[in-house]
């Protein structure tokens, strides 16, 4: 992610009138005034479902990195000029946000340091069950097949010491393209799947269009079941 650059607060509001503003980083101190200052904030939390039914920033839509990757088109003609985009850290919340800059949304915002961070700074959250998140899961499998496959190499045999060499291999294609098929990979897997998976109906026509103003965005749209 590049470095954090400077946003301004009073950059215009109106639908649309944003369309070409230089795309930016949001500091969670800076979300926390527009939560309280701007009827036309819409946040949406990009992570997996199970993730933000452990947490997640109150009043924000959760619309998962593939689904909106799937509806881009259809979501950037559903939102207006303010647009937050959150995950755990900011790396999939930049993959939304180069996604939805390809279909037309020229004003969107990354919260730096993830939902966590908003929450350490005091914003209005919504907890739910403890679980880990994505992308701690993910250093968890990695580093435990890198110790796999030393292992393996030493008391079992020397090929075993090729997984750690995959991992390591995975890792680096991983950083360089800004992907991760293990997160995705991960993702799938039961414990990571949430009662109720969002769908275009439930998470996409949720969201409130762009002409019709965000009112309602203050509304959880889990009903803070979460």
């Amino acid at each position: 992610m590049s470095s954090p650059s400077t946003v301004n607060p009073t950059a215009p509001t109106a639908s649309g009138a944003t369309r070409g503003w230089p795309l930016t980083e949001l500091t969670p101190e800076t979300l926390r005034t527009w939560v309280a200052e701007h009827e036309d904030l819409v946040v949406i939390d990009v992570r997996s479902a199970a993730e933000f039914e452990s947490l997640h920033i109150h009043g924000s839509y959760n619309v998962p990195l593939p689904l909106l990757s799937e509806h881009a088109d259809e979501l950037a003609a559903r939102l207006g000029s303010r647009v937050v985009l959150a995950c755990q850290s900011g790396v999939r919340a930049e993959q939304a946000r180069q996604k939805l800059a390809a279909s037309g949304i020229g004003a969107a915002y990354v919260l730096t340091g993830g939902v966590p961070g908003y929450a350490a700074v005091g914003g209005d959250v919504v907890r739910g069950s403890g679980r880990w998140d994505l992308e701690r899961q993910v250093r968890m499998a990695a580093g435990s097949l890198v110790l796999v496959g030393l292992a393996g190499g030493r008391f079992v045999s020397p090929k075993v010491r090729a997984l750690a060499g995959v991992i390591g291999t995975g890792l680096t294609f991983s950083a360089a393209t800004n992907t991760c098929a293990m997160g995705r990979a991960l993702s799938a897997m039961p414990w990571n799947r949430a009662a109720q998976e969002p769908t275009r109906e439930s998470a996409i026509l949720s969201l409130p269009t762009a002409s019709a103003g965000v009112g309602d965005a203050g509304v959880d749209q889990r009903a803070d079941v979460a």
